[in-house]
């Protein structure tokens, strides 16, 4: 009885702090995080929860911002180089021939980056950052389970039945969404643990190290044997190798990079999906060749042949924030079922998309960007690493997919680099300030006495 009474005045004292938010800047402070726990909950499940979830964060945060201090804040690169993009997203939307509707489209994919300054000034002030962190990795934790019930009982899919060559049928092991993001997301929690897992080992603390190794394993698990992604199964060994030896000292930079190639001998040997999937590269490029038929290899290369075109017929301010659909639409020939024929508002490139919208200014911008939020993670520590990865991350997959701009991978991005750069600030912050009261003369430091 008494566990159960303490467990309810615990609740009860909760709730009453929480309500107490509009005379309590502390409580705001609480239920802003709060809201953003949730929001990071539902981004591996659902686009229109997250998004009502972040459009109530964006005004619970109006309650708690000092204009001074976010001024202050804007100064830096990391802060405003995102907001230069989404300024040159809307100007772009004057020299487009897009439709408006695709105009606005095309702008609002880049309005997400308007966040990102916020989640940098706010968490630079709150001391939940690991929440939201654990928040998301649970939920994906809680998705690989049902992907892997979904692959056994495809029937339980809420997506749409796909087309298999012969008839449509259940999407296997993917329960919501689609196995990009799905990959993407396991991909970030898989190297996101290897930091903990190897500080733990360190600490000696090895029962807390190998549950961190089993969900690890677990979600690597799920991406060779339910989901096979090429881009995510590909760009997880460079993200680890960069990650390492700019974190780790070079015997457990050895040490990761061994146990890679171990993975990677046991994963090629134990999952037929790995090898099928590696082996339609050739494949899928002699069939692209030789027939024209639409490929995941041939459509690339189609798009990205065009997109150099496109760049090269408006090389310095693009052809309009939406062109690209327009372009493709001009450029198409022969019949439909060909891969000349098809026509995509997206190159799957990020490079490509930006220059063929906003030509090199708008690349410049891009890699300014990325440089500058790399800058921000130079330091030690988990937040570092994290935030680190999300850059990297993205760099990398964007060669394959404009992973900024879609919806998913766009909002890890400025969920990662936001709240693990704010984190970072804070505690470069804190360290600028004792490195500056220690160096004052002692007279200057010693507190007055009371009078």
């Amino acid at each position: 009885m008494g566990a159960r009474e303490g467990q309810r005045s615990s609740i009860g004292a909760t709730v009453s702090f929480m309500l107490s938010a509009w005379s309590n800047p502390d409580a705001r402070m609480f239920n802003t995080d709060m809201v953003l726990v949730l929001a990071a909950a539902a981004l591996p499940w659902s686009t229109s929860i997250f998004t009502i979830l972040m459009a109530l964060w964006f005004v619970s945060l109006l309650f708690n911002i000092e204009p001074r201090s976010l001024a202050a804040l804007m100064r830096r690169p990391a802060c405003w180089l995102p907001v230069a993009l989404f300024g040159l997203a809307v100007l772009g939307m004057l020299w487009s021939a897009a439709p408006w509707s695709e105009r606005i489209h095309a702008a609002g994919a880049v309005g997400k980056l308007l966040l990102l300054p916020l989640l940098l000034y706010h968490f630079q002030r709150s001391q939940r950052a690991t929440w939201v962190m654990l928040s998301f990795l649970i939920s994906c934790l809680l998705l690989m389970a049902m992907s892997v019930v979904v692959l056994y009982q495809p029937g339980l899919t809420l997506k749409e039945d796909v087309f298999t060559g012969l008839a449509y049928e259940p999407a296997r092991g993917i329960f919501v969404k689609n196995y990009i993001d799905q990959s993407q997301e396991f991909a970030l929690c898989v190297v996101a643990l290897v930091h903990p897992v190897f500080h733990l080992f360190r600490e000696g603390k090895v029962r807390q190290a190998l549950m961190l190794c089993a969900i690890a394993l677990a979600l690597l698990a799920s991406m060779l044997f339910v989901t096979v992604s090429r881009t995510a199964i590909v760009t997880i060994p460079i993200m680890l190798a960069a990650l390492a030896i700019l974190h780790f000292r070079w015997r457990t930079s050895f040490l990761i990079l061994s146990g890679l190639i171990l993975l990677a001998l046991l994963a090629w040997t134990a999952s037929p999906s790995l090898r099928a999937s590696t082996e339609r590269f050739s494949i899928d490029y002699e069939e692209y060749q030789q027939t024209g038929r639409p490929t995941s290899i041939g459509l690339r290369i189609e798009y990205w042949t065009k997109s150099l075109r496109f760049i090269a017929d408006a090389p310095l301010f693009g052809h309009g924030t939406g062109s690209t659909r327009v372009l493709f639409e001009r450029a198409k020939s022969g019949p439909e079922e060909l891969v000349h024929a098809k026509v995509v508002s997206n190159p799957h490139n990020q490079t490509l998309a930006f220059a063929i919208q906003w030509g090199a200014l708008g690349v410049i911008i891009l890699y300014a960007m990325w440089i500058a939020h790399l800058t921000l993670f130079r330091g030690e520590g988990l937040m570092a690493w994290i935030g680190l990865l999300v850059v990297v991350q993205n760099m990398l997959t964007s060669l394959f997919n404009s992973h900024l701009v879609d919806f998913v991978p766009g909002w890890i991005y400025v969920l990662g680099v936001g709240i693990a750069g704010g984190t970072v600030l804070r505690a470069g912050i804190g360290h600028a300030d004792a490195v500056s009261a220690a160096s004052q003369p002692a007279s200057e430091n010693t507190s007055r006495p009371a009078t």
